[in-house]
């Protein structure tokens, strides 16, 4: 059967779904922001949690004091760091605040903390997950802890886990420390959930197989398996014997079946599994 590639996406055309990304992201973190977390005083890092105890201390309105820091750290970022943010960063830092002052009328929609921790942080989580996918960001602490790690060489995302820190440690300060407890469980939810909206359920498996019956091995593979396999050469730690190695990555699907067709011609196999996060190319996903 003929194979028809597929026409690459006009340029214009996907510069507007990525700032559609941008926009829809925005909208959904602010929404999470209005009826999880500021109400029920959760401060779960980010210029949205200096925002919320700002509101505690202060009754200042968290959009106008989300706009007062992300613009000014956007363009201190352009020009310290000397990089070019492009303008969709540029859109979701204006963005926002935008939509947190649009949908703060909108009633809580729970008052018990640990739930709107959890679905708070998931909702976060899922719009920003959106807004990295259209290449973009939000703007906020981010831009903070790359300045400080220019200027201190620590590790980049020690550096973000040290500002969203402070953040979580104020909030208990101000409010309590059970609060800043459900800050941290936000916090988790967020990342877990930017990680599924990156990648998703369909993790793949990187494999590696060490067998004395290599060419019938790999024949299986690209026949039974209908998978294609790389050829590595290696060297035996212990026998110091020159040694290939097969890799393959296969679907999570199909894994079981390959296992069982490797020992099925040599039991003797040494199989090594990991998981692949994200595998772009012919058979999976396209970019």
């Amino acid at each position: 059967m003929k194979k028809y590639r597929r026409e690459p996406m006009p340029s214009w055309l996907h510069h507007t779904i990525e700032y559609l990304f941008v926009i829809i992201g925005s909208a959904f973190v602010a929404t999470a922001f209005n009826i999880f977390l500021l109400p029920n005083e959760i401060a779960s890092g980010g210029v949205a949690g200096i925002s919320t105890i700002t509101k505690g201390l202060f009754d200042w309105d968290p959009a106008y004091v989300q706009w007062a820091l992300n613009i000014p750290l956007f363009i201190s970022g352009v020009f310290i760091l000397g990089k070019n943010f492009g303008a969709k960063s540029l859109v979701g830092t204006i963005a926002l605040p935008f939509f947190v002052k649009l949908t703060s009328g909108i009633d809580p929609a729970t008052e018990n903390a640990l739930l709107a921790s959890i679905f708070g942080g998931m909702g976060v989580g899922l719009g920003l997950g959106i807004v990295f996918r259209g290449r973009a960001s939000t703007g906020g602490v981010d831009l903070l802890a790359q300045i400080i790690h220019k200027y201190t060489h620590i590790p980049l995302g020690l550096c973000i886990a040290m500002v969203d820190g402070v953040i979580v440690a104020s909030a208990a300060i101000v409010f309590d420390v059970e609060k800043g407890l459900f800050a941290l469980i936000g916090l988790f939810a967020t990342s877990r959930t930017i990680d599924f909206v990156q990648v998703g359920f369909n993790r793949s498996k990187n494999v590696m197989i060490i067998s004395q019956e290599l060419d019938a091995v790999r024949l299986a593979i690209l026949q039974e398996i209908d998978r294609g396999a790389t050829v590595l050469n290696g060297v035996g730690g212990y026998t110091n014997e020159d040694r290939n190695i097969i890799m393959v990555v296969v679907e999570q699907s199909e894994f079981t079946k390959l296992t069982q067709t490797v020992k099925k011609i040599d039991p003797t196999a040494f199989v090594i599994a990991m998981n692949a996060a994200e595998v772009l190319g012919e058979g999976f996903k396209s970019d």
